[in-house]
């Protein structure tokens, strides 16, 4: 249903190899369950990441497993969203993608502070992460 692709977001993105109905399941995002703190110490040491707090002292690390829901990058106007439940990161379309559309997800608060400057071209960017 994707694949991975340079982005002009940034780095590798994830796109619909085919059309994507709004609210339809798109995939989990594979990795390890970790503790928050081994989470926030990971993210402080290195550049990139792909790390999703669960809001209950533990984390999904994604970093190390290739795959290509990690390469969902973010977007102030997204086209998917993310559920987390039952120790499980979801993604979903938020409404129609196309084919060959790049995936895009509002990542929320990040570990960035709002001091990573947002690269997502949209009218709506807030600027930063």
């Amino acid at each position: 249903m994707v694949e991975t692709r340079p982005s002009k977001i940034d780095g590798k993105g994830c796109f619909a190899l085919r059309k994507i109905p709004a609210r339809k399941k798109i995939g989990n995002l594979k990795g390890e369950i970790i503790s928050l703190r081994k989470a926030r110490k990971l993210a402080s040491a290195k550049g990139r990441i792909a790390i999703v707090e669960f809001g209950d002292g533990r984390a999904l690390n994604a970093t190390f497993f290739e795959d290509t829901m990690k390469y969902i990058n973010h977007s102030c106007s997204p086209n998917t969203y993310m559920r987390i439940a039952f120790s499980r990161v979801e993604f979903y379309a938020l409404k129609k993608i196309k084919k060959g559309e790049e995936l895009t997800c509002d990542y929320g608060p990040t570990h960035h502070d709002g001091k990573l400057k947002c690269q997502c071209g949209s009218p709506a960017c807030k600027g930063f992460l």
